[in-house]
């Protein structure tokens, strides 16, 4: 009867972990900074619709992937033991909550480790004041500079900063172009011709002259080897 009972629970808590994983894809991985970068190219080449958010978020998707295979291969020989015994049979109700509680603590170094690997100092030192000023002051003590509460929001600012300033760089050789194009057209006495419209094609063509695929997609993987 105690097994019967104890299934629910185990199926409940498994389910309650499967809705954390697009979180902890989103804001715990290389997707945060990959995506944002992607946007931003987007929005330096000066086509808002292309490519469509759908192919940028799967293309994301793809180099996370890439980037986070080592980690997923730690997690998984953290925590496929601890699987096995709590989907055993022969385990009773709280042997199996153990057992996942125990693969839940061995998951999650491997993914510590990475986001640790990519914060800044200073934000992990930032957060760290913040997380034990929130705290009573007698538990504040408890609080490590590796508690989650303290690595994810510094990870999350580390890799938006490092986005942004990527961004900067891919951003500058397409303002360039737009700026020697309005020049141009002032020159030529052309007022009722868009800049924009017409740099377009001079900034496709430089993209795709300079592999810019390549170079930003090789250059996003090399920034997580």
């Amino acid at each position: 009867m105690t097994d019967l009972t104890a299934r629910p629970l185990v199926l409940i808590l498994a389910f309650s972990a499967l809705s954390l994983i697009p979180f902890a894809l989103l804001m715990m991985t290389s997707f945060v900074r990959i995506s944002v970068v992607l946007s931003i190219l987007r929005s330096a080449i000066g086509t808002p619709s292309v490519p469509p958010t759908q192919v940028l978020t799967g293309l994301a998707l793809v180099l996370t992937v890439a980037v986070m295979v080592p980690t997923a291969e730690r997690v998984y020989a953290a925590v496929g033991p601890s699987f096995v015994a709590a989907s055993s049979a022969k385990a009773t109700g709280v042997e199996t909550v153990s057992a996942l509680q125990a693969a839940a603590d061995r998951g999650k170094e491997p993914l510590r480790d990475f986001m640790l690997r990519y914060l800044a100092p200073g934000d992990r030192a930032s957060f760290l004041a913040l997380a034990r000023k929130m705290r009573p002051e007698a538990e504040r003590a408890a609080v490590t500079d590796r508690d989650f509460a303290v690595v994810v929001p510094a990870f999350i600012t580390s890799e938006l900063r490092r986005a942004f300033q990527i961004g900067f760089l891919l951003f500058v050789p397409f303002l360039v172009v737009d700026l020697v194009i309005a020049n141009l057209l002032l020159a030529l006495g052309m007022h009722m011709l868009s800049p924009t419209t017409v740099s377009l094609p001079f900034k496709l063509l430089l993209f795709v002259l300079a592999d810019g695929w390549h170079l930003v997609v090789r250059g996003l993987l090399q920034g997580f080897a």
